[in-house]
């Protein structure tokens, strides 16, 4: 069964800094479409970035635009989140995901495997 690891998580102060990783060394093969999402209490889950692995495009939400920033390392099949500059309201569990439908990667639907997800407290 394709599993997804996160790791990272935690407390941080405002205007703190933050890297969250997803260990995706044991997924039986490759995905196109690999994000981050974030649910916080009492909202939906939605898409914070996400990247297609065949031209590396990227997508960020405008709410973390210039502070986040998506990457992977091939070798290790891992993504990282790199949080800057956060904030409160970026408190919330942190999911990593994989999937093969790389137009619509803000979605949640085009995601077939989910990691535990990642607890990001952002609080004085």
């Amino acid at each position: 069964q394709e599993q997804l690891v996160e790791s990272g998580g935690g407390l941080v102060q405002p205007g703190g800094s933050l890297r969250l990783s997803c260990d995706g060394s044991k997924l039986t093969q490759s995905y196109g479409a690999r994000g981050w999402f974030r649910q916080a209490p009492g909202k939906e889950r939605q898409a914070v970035s996400a990247m297609t692995i065949t031209d590396l495009n990227t997508y960020y939400a405008d709410s973390v635009k210039a502070r986040f920033t998506i990457a992977k390392n091939n070798a290790k099949n891992t993504m990282y989140l790199q949080m800057h500059t956060v904030k409160p309201e970026d408190t919330a569990v942190y999911y990593c995901a994989a999937g093969s439908d790389i137009d619509r990667v803000r979605e949640t639907a085009a995601y077939d495997y989910w990691g535990q997800g990642t607890q990001v407290t952002v609080s004085s």
